[in-house]
């Protein structure tokens, strides 16, 4: 199992990226995906996750209002759309999978079952 994270980089504050999490290796539609984000010095946190078909999405307060996650099952892709980005947005971003789509856990790091390598997201003041 495989998944790639892309499109991090350096922004001002206010600009905007997107994310993209290529999953291979695996039944993409199965799985929940989630976005966790780590920033220097800090634990792991999450960001937002995805029901399997998209019906459902899971927003962590600070991504709501100006993060939108989607995912295309047909391309085995999840996205993280990213606008208004702050500074303490500044963190490596990593995708996960999650089998096991159980509501209460969707927050939890150990919840998921498989990891994307990180992309880097810097935002400058």
């Amino acid at each position: 199992v495989q998944l790639q994270a892309s499109g991090g980089g350096l922004v001002q504050a206010g600009d905007s990226l997107r994310l993209s999490c290529a999953a291979s290796g695996l039944t993409f539609s199965r799985y929940v995906m989630g976005w966790f984000r780590q920033a220097p010095g800090k634990e792991r946190e999450f960001v937002v996750a995805i029901a399997r078909r998209g019906g459902s999405t899971w927003y962590e307060d600070s991504a709501k209002g100006r993060f939108t996650i989607s995912r295309d099952n047909a391309k085995n892709t999840v996205y993280l759309q990213m606008n208004s980005l702050k500074p303490e947005d500044t963190a490596v971003y990593y995708c996960a999978a999650d089998s096991g789509a159980i509501i209460s856990t969707l927050r939890h790091a150990a919840a998921y079952d498989y990891w994307g390598q990180g992309t880097l997201v810097t935002v400058s003041s």
